[in-house]
């Protein structure tokens, strides 16, 4: 029976926490922050998200949000990427840690090509069912992090720096339905992706 919990717990805290944090965690009942030189993050929010909210009903809003967050997750599960939070509407993941890898910029920026095709099918069937959807904007970025746990109660990895911010910002400031992405994300995908200039 022991055994069986723990596996329960185990289980449960590397749905919250990235493996190797996780360990880390249980073997010292702490984690070592880590940095980064180089990460690829990814923002999506929702454009015309209040409306959706005046307009649905509290459970109807939440199974919408839940419908497009799962699809996410599965998204970004079949390339290295790492989940890192929800923020209300906002989706955030990134690639490049907590394993380095070379290729996080193309993965990340695949990732967010799959998604913006999931929320175009999505906004298709809504509309031809006559109901309200989400619309949504992507942003990129790449740049040095540093990553670590914080808090006893609810553990939370997160990542911090100017590179998240400037995802952020290329995120607020894309366009409905596109990928928007940073010069230092461009220089590392220029070659695998078309991509137009938006200006300085």
């Amino acid at each position: 029976a022991l055994r069986k919990e723990k596996s329960k717990t185990d289980a449960l805290l590397l749905n919250i926490l990235p493996k190797e944090t996780a360990n880390e965690l249980k073997a010292k009942n702490k984690v070592t922050p880590q940095h980064y030189d180089k990460v690829t993050i990814l923002f999506t929010d929702f454009k015309g998200f209040t409306k959706m909210a005046e307009i649905l009903t509290p459970t109807k809003l939440v199974n919408e949000i839940d419908l497009c967050f799962r699809a996410f997750d599965q998204i970004i599960g079949k390339y290295k990427i790492e989940k890192i939070k929800t923020i209300g509407d906002a989706y955030m993941c990134a690639g490049g840690l907590p394993t380095k890898s070379t290729n996080h910029a193309f993965e990340v920026v695949k990732a967010a090509l799959d998604i913006r095709d999931f929320m175009e099918k999505y906004k298709a069937q809504r509309k031809s069912e006559g109901k309200p959807y989400f619309e949504i904007r992507i942003g990129i970025n790449t740049g040095k992090v540093v990553a670590g746990v914080v808090g006893t109660k609810k553990y939370a990895y997160d990542i911090w720096g100017d590179a998240v911010n400037l995802a952020s910002r290329m995120e607020s400031s894309g366009d409905v339905g596109k990928v928007n992405i940073s010069e230092s994300t461009y220089k590392l995908v220029r070659y695998d992706f078309n991509c137009t200039h938006r200006g300085k």
